[in-house]
């Protein structure tokens, strides 16, 4: 399995990036640089609750993202997460493609290069780790790293703790469009949702204006929950620009996706966003995906749907449909 990270180190691209990593031109960073001066929207849950619910569903509204700080995790626990992480990925190549997924297959979890390809086969710079955290019963920690061996006990206390936050995400959502503090969260499958860690890994590299690390996309699960290293990269789409997004120690960043926009019929956005690399630093992000089951049936919930006056914009498909659709770019 080609390694972006072994390319990236062990020079390979040390001058030029090969043809696979280079954008369309109106792609490129150089060519969508992004607007300066915009503050994206930060909410400290600590607040009393009628103003986390205006300020929360307010930011999902209009950009379909929102940076939360007070949120409860703690610092060493963040720090921890990242630590194990780290330590994987300084692992010898040989050592991570144990680990190898197979996503050409349906096998997704585990270490792969990427997930989605392009249309016209350009490569993103990226590494990454992917496995399921919960539910319980569909978790298996035999894929999980084995070194650096903490890495389970601090990921399982990780994702105690995040779905704790979703869960308070998910009623501030469902209070933010009028509806039952339970409304999201039932709607997306209750205790059966599931949570799905990304490690994601951007090496150096050596044309960073001409490559991405992940090209322009939303999210299909729910949402998503997202800690950085500290290294900038991550940009969102607002009104026409894209806006670089820098983000304050210890918070956590929320991105609405297609399934939180599909029961709010619209009401709430998922935001477009990209993830730009860095010449000289590694940037690493650990993303928990929160979706429902496959089975689960999606469509615009029954409250937020009035005849003409507010008809259905999406239809009603289970998520394993709207999984396998946006995967192979067809229409929903």
């Amino acid at each position: 399995m080609e390694s972006f990270q072994d390319l990236a180190y062990n020079g390979g691209t040390t001058q030029q990036l090969p043809p696979q990593f280079i954008r369309p031109s109106h792609e490129r960073p150089e060519n969508t640089k992004a607007i300066e001066g915009v503050t994206v929207p930060v909410v400290s849950l600590s607040q009393p609750h009628e103003l986390l619910v205006d300020q929360v569903s307010k930011a999902c509204m209009e950009w379909g993202f929102v940076m939360v700080t007070n949120h409860g995790i703690s610092a060493t626990l963040i720090q921890r997460l990242k630590e194990v992480g780290e330590g994987f990925f300084a692992l010898p190549l040989k050592a991570k493609q144990a680990y190898a997924n197979d996503a050409a297959n349906g096998k997704f979890e585990g270490y792969g290069t990427k997930m989605i390809k392009n249309p016209d086969e350009k490569t993103e710079w990226l590494d990454y780790f992917f496995h399921l955290a919960a539910p319980p019963a569909k978790v298996n920690p035999q894929i999980w790293p084995k070194h650096p061996p903490s890495y389970r006990e601090v990921t399982e206390e990780y994702n105690k703790e995040i779905l704790k936050l979703t869960d308070k995400i998910l009623e501030l959502l469902s209070e933010g469009l009028g509806l039952e503090p339970n409304t999201l969260k039932s709607s997306l499958g209750g205790e059966d949702i599931e949570a799905e860690m990304k490690i994601n890994h951007y090496p150096p590299c050596p044309q960073p204006e001409l490559a991405l690390g992940v090209e322009p996309h939303t999210d299909m699960c729910a949402l998503t929950l997202l800690v950085p290293n500290g290294v900038a990269g991550l940009q969102v789409w607002k009104d026409g620009n894209w806006v670089a997004v820098d983000c304050l120690p210890g918070a956590i960043l929320v991105h609405v996706g297609d399934q939180i926009e599909v029961l709010s019929n619209g009401k709430y956005t998922g935001v477009l966003h990209r993830t730009l690399v860095n010449k000289e630093r590694t940037r690493m992000s650990w993303a928990v995906f929160i979706a429902p089951p496959h089975d689960k049936v999606i469509g615009p919930l029954p409250q937020l749907v009035d005849g003409d006056q507010n008809p259905p914009k999406y239809s009603t498909k289970t998520f394993a449909d709207y999984r396998y659709r946006k995967i192979n770019k067809l229409p929903q």
